[in-house]
């Protein structure tokens, strides 16, 4: 009972100032206007061809990012699993230590190195690439989303991959498995939950993110998340419901998000941790 009492600053203060509340002002302003209900503001979304544009372009580089970063993030969560305690508790702590500086810091790092003359330009002249455009492109935009999110795939990985009951890899290579066979029948099966909660810590906040595309991306890629923050910095109140209604979108895809890695979860933990 005294640990319940614990949330209740949470649960009474924090949620209905910072959550709640918020909601009900987007609900508000998405289907109102001047105290009537209204579905213009919907109508607007479905029917402007750059709000869909910026949908699936935040849609994609989200797609990209978790996977890109699934496929980097694995292989160093499994490394790092096999190592010691000591030493894997020191190369985690390098990977945590750029997430405690300001993201717009890290952002505005990338774009001095992928401008016109910057060392990534440097090194491809070098190697007699000639010039091409860095800054400005979907690539900048994609590469700097999934250097500041590979972090929560390669932590909830790690974690799991360090509670595996490695009594059930060795019964595997003594009963003849070898290591692809160990890796996709024990290994694997195991860390799905870890897998399950970094896709949804990477894929949410880069379904959302608007810094990345406004520093990287210029107007060549916009993002749903810059759309909305364009119109709630605009301050009328048709362009805060139009901003609404498309956070609305954003939300529910989260959510949805959310729910199917969920699914996936309770799936997976009732079948016995098995792929097959």
């Amino acid at each position: 009972m005294k640990r319940v009492r614990l949330s209740y600053p949470y649960v009474f203060v924090w949620m209905p100032i910072f959550i709640i509340a918020p909601m009900l002002f987007v609900l508000y302003y998405a289907f109102f206007r001047d105290g009537q209900f209204t579905l213009e503001y919907a109508r607007s979304v479905v029917a402007e061809g750059t709000y869909l544009g910026a949908f699936w372009n935040s849609l994609w580089i989200a797609l990209a990012t978790t996977a890109a970063c699934l496929l980097l993030g694995y292989p160093v969560a499994y490394i790092l699993s096999n190592m010691k305690k000591r030493t894997a508790a020191l190369i985690s702590l390098l990977f945590i230590l750029p997430m405690w500086m300001n993201m717009l810091l890290r952002t505005l790092a990338w774009k001095l190195l992928l401008f016109d003359g910057g060392v990534f330009q440097q090194v491809l002249s070098f190697f007699g690439a000639g010039k091409v455009q860095l800054l400005y492109t979907p690539g900048a935009v994609l590469l700097a989303t999934i250097y500041d999110f590979l972090p929560f795939m390669i932590l909830p990985i790690y974690t799991t991959l360090q509670k595996l009951d490695r009594s059930l890899v060795e019964a595997a290579h003594d009963l003849g498995a070898n290591s692809v066979q160990t890796f996709t029948k024990v290994i694997l099966p195991q860390s799905i939950p870890g897998v399950i909660s970094g896709i949804t810590m990477v894929f949410v906040p880069a379904m959302s993110t608007f810094a990345v595309s406004t520093m990287l991306g210029g107007k060549q890629v916009i993002l749903l998340g810059e759309v909305i923050e364009e119109k709630f910095l605009s301050g009328t109140d048709s362009v805060l419901g139009v901003g609404s209604a498309l956070s609305l979108v954003l939300i529910v895809l989260v959510i949805l998000s959310m729910v199917i890695m969920n699914r996936i979860d309770k799936d997976n933990s009732a079948s016995g941790g098995t792929l097959w």
